[in-house]
């Protein structure tokens, strides 16, 4: 009965980091189309994604578009499922998160 219960909560755990990093993900999406908008550089853009966010670099990868009068910031992110036992259990998640807003 504990091992059964112990792997529940570890699942658990694992859960709550995924929803986490998709929190995460979403609003360094949301941050990024901000300064996207405004004209700052692509790599200014991937810049302010990671600082909104506590998000490994090497993990991140960022898409600026521009047309049509708005900013368009796609965002994708793998995230490694690492909770012992549960983990290896399943594949890394990997998030995605779009952004758009008008050209100021």
């Amino acid at each position: 009965m504990m091992p059964v219960f112990a792997l529940m909560l570890l699942a658990l755990v694992q859960v709550g980091l995924l929803v986490r990093t998709r929190v995460l993900v979403t609003h360094a999406a949301r941050e990024a189309v901000r300064s996207a908008a405004v004209g700052v550089s692509d790599g200014g853009v991937r810049s302010a994604a990671l600082a909104a966010a506590d998000l490994d670099p090497g993990r991140l990868t960022v898409s600026v578009r521009r047309a049509g009068g708005r900013a368009i910031v796609e965002l994708r992110y793998a995230e490694p499922t690492d909770v012992p036992l549960v983990g290896p259990l399943v594949s890394d998640a990997v998030f995605e998160a779009r952004a758009t807003m008008r050209l100021e």
